[in-house]
């Protein structure tokens, strides 16, 4: 089949020129009837809104009534029947006679001997803490130094002090004063610490001078 000829077919374009005719009378028919002018009318009509209400909820239910009390009627009391007085009977005793006591007779106030007097023996006086002149039962005498014969020392003089035990022993001995200083303290201690006291049972300090002559 030729399509530039199917194309070319006159009945074809009859067809749709005939419809295109018929559509453009059925417009004019409509302006000339008034139709389109109903239509524009009824699009020119004002649109009215209608506002809806919110739907409210219903009220609550109103609360249950409290319930009711219930009064008892008050008890009665009954009355207190006192019981009936019974006599009491009183019985008789006849006296009696209690045994009567002799009271002793009051001895005479004697009067006691007065208390010997107490007498108040004193503690012994408390012995001093440092004995001067205190005297040893053995004693060794202390030396002149050589030193101070070669150094033309006459005279010197020393204190010293004991200390000396419960048995009467020298412990210690420690130099207070020396004149001329350190020329007999050797010799002074040498010696002392040999000498023996009395034993007393306590310890104590002796204080002794010791002086110097040159012959």
């Amino acid at each position: 089949m030729d399509f530039a000829r199917h194309q070319r077919d006159p009945a074809r374009h009859l067809i749709g020129i005939t419809f295109v005719v018929l559509v453009h009378a059925i417009i004019i028919y409509a302006l000339v009837t008034g139709l389109a002018r109903k239509a524009i009318e009824v699009i020119k009509k004002p649109l009215t809104a209608t506002i809806i209400e919110e739907i409210k909820a219903p009220p609550p239910p109103p609360p249950p009534p409290p319930p009711k009390r219930i009064i008892e009627p008050p008890k009665t009391l009954q009355p207190y029947v006192p019981p009936p007085d019974v006599p009491v009977t009183t019985q008789t005793t006849e006296p009696v006679i209690s045994a009567v006591t002799a009271t002793p007779p009051t001895e005479p106030n004697v009067i006691a001997p007065p208390a010997p007097p107490v007498v108040v023996v004193a503690p012994p006086a408390p012995k001093p803490a440092i004995r001067r002149g205190a005297v040893p039962i053995e004693r060794v005498e202390p030396v002149y130094p050589r030193e101070a014969i070669r150094d033309n020392i006459a005279s010197g003089r020393v204190v010293a002090r004991l200390q000396v035990n419960e048995k009467g022993l020298v412990t210690d001995v420690q130099i207070m004063e020396s004149n001329p200083r350190r020329v007999f303290d050797r010799e002074v201690i040498r010696a002392l610490s040999q000498w023996k006291f009395l034993p007393e049972g306590d310890r104590y300090i002796a204080e002794i001078e010791i002086n110097f002559v040159l012959n």
